[in-house]
């Protein structure tokens, strides 16, 4: 099994000095087998553990990252879960935070798309008493002309209507 660099580096802090606890103690603690920490304990010794991080924070996620990283885990449960979190270099802390902000985002852009459309439906409203208006006026003039024809016809007046 791969062991993320933080996690390697939190372990072998709590065997070299000055906490210097046992390996057998952090190795049972831990979950993590006793000769791996003495080969990790080794590479320091000979200067071949790697001091390069290729590896993201998981404060430095994306948004997509972290909710693959939910899903998978909500798969899992008991052992599978914990090797799948020493894998990533993660806590079950971190799940629930990114479980509650992808959430908080999803009611956000709801709530957005809810204001939009209500937004909108006030403005359809707002053109459709417009138009009746308008059509009212305009079926006022209309017959307003008519009458005015209607009297010219009757009076014997000729001109533009």
């Amino acid at each position: 099994m791969r062991y993320s660099r933080s996690v390697k580096v939190s372990i072998l802090k709590k065997i070299l000095p000055p906490e210097g606890q046992s390996i057998r103690s952090v190795s049972k603690e831990t979950g993590v087998s006793e000769q791996t920490i003495r080969k990790w304990k080794n590479q320091i010794k000979n200067g071949k553990f790697s001091s390069e991080t290729d590896e993201k924070s998981p404060r430095n996620y994306s948004p997509n990252e972290k909710y693959h990283l939910v899903i998978e885990a909500a798969r899992l449960s008991g052992e599978d879960l914990g090797g799948f979190l020493r894998e990533r270099g993660l806590h079950t802390e971190h799940l629930i935070l990114w479980d509650q902000e992808l959430r908080e985002m999803i009611k956000d852009r709801k709530d957005k798309k809810d204001k939009e459309l209500k937004a909108r439906q006030k403005r359809i409203r707002d053109l459709e008493r417009e138009l009746t208006r308008k059509e009212k006026a305009l079926a006022e003039a209309a017959a307003l002309l008519v009458l005015k024809k209607k009297l010219g016809d009757l009076t014997g007046e000729i001109g533009d209507v």
